[in-house]
């Protein structure tokens, strides 16, 4: 089995289809599925998936969409045969108000739900498309190796006590369990910033702001975290903009934080003084 997260009956003749976002992380799927030696597909969406990963597919192997084209997803997944999806990489969350192009199946699922936010409208996807009895893969699959694991992953000692630590571990905890975001910027057990839903990297630029030493930035999941469209990753542009902000400590939950491209992140996080923790 090429990777833990898999059901424990995946088929390897059936084709995968990479519903793919922004970023580097559909594209390590992208090479680990294709390592693997599975059939592969792709889902594009205009002007979000980067361009080099969509010309690496034959034309056959792949189609393009508007943000919002749930009706025309869905016909592609039916069309490549597939056996499984994987979502991977974000959407632009501006998209929700601006730039959303919704067809008469997405208006139809929208309007369905009293609440719409991330879980509520990728969890509605997600029953559409596994009506058609296909399976919603978990988000880790395929990057067991780039997964955030306990102890110090930088190595050395980690410059922030376990009490304060502790406290920005349940404080990310109780964010994520009352649906306000997956992280936190703590500092000697005073709160500096919690993400919202303007992301990871303002949340750091704010906590940065303060202009003070010994913070922590946190990272975690929910308790009930659906990890078929939901998986919270860490990556070279986060470390870049901890370092813009002089924030030189990060705790990343084991085995649920994707570390894209988890060797570079690691060596270059060494090369500038940041530490990263692994916690259980």
């Amino acid at each position: 089995m090429p990777s833990s997260f898999l059901p424990a009956r995946f088929d390897p003749q059936k084709p995968v289809a990479l519903i793919a976002g922004q970023g580097l992380y559909p594209v390590l799927v992208a090479q680990a599925i294709r390592r693997a030696g599975l059939p592969l597909k792709l889902i594009a969406f205009d002007e979000e998936t980067r361009p080099d990963l969509l010309a690496s597919f034959p034309e056959a192997d792949r189609r393009t969409i508007l943000v919002g084209q749930l009706g025309k997803m869905l016909r592609a997944l039916e069309q490549f045969g597939a056996g499984y999806a994987y979502m991977a990489g974000q959407i632009a969350p501006r998209r929700l108000f601006k730039g959303l192009h919704p067809d008469l199946k997405t208006t139809r699922l929208l309007l369905s739900l009293k609440r719409r936010n991330a879980e509520t409208i990728f969890g509605a996807i997600a029953a559409e498309i596994e009506k058609l009895g296909i399976t919603l893969l978990d988000a880790r699959a395929f990057l067991d190796d780039h997964l955030a694991t306990p102890g110090v992953m930088t190595g050395g000692r980690f410059p922030i006590d376990r009490e304060y630590l502790e406290h920005g571990v349940h404080l990310a905890r109780e964010v994520a369990r009352l649906d306000i975001g997956q992280g936190v910027v703590v500092r000697n057990g005073t709160v500096l910033a919690v993400e919202a839903f303007e992301g990871t990297d303002e949340m750091l630029r704010r906590a940065g702001a303060f202009k003070t030493g010994q913070t922590l930035f946190v990272k975690t999941v929910k308790a009930s975290q659906d990890y078929r469209f939901d998986v919270p990753v860490f990556g070279q542009h986060t470390l870049e903009t901890m370092r813009e902000a002089g924030i030189a400590a990060a705790a990343l939950e084991a085995g649920k934080v994707i570390i894209l491209d988890r060797p570079a992140v690691v060596a270059q996080a060494r090369t500038w003084g940041i530490h990263l923790l692994g916690f259980a």
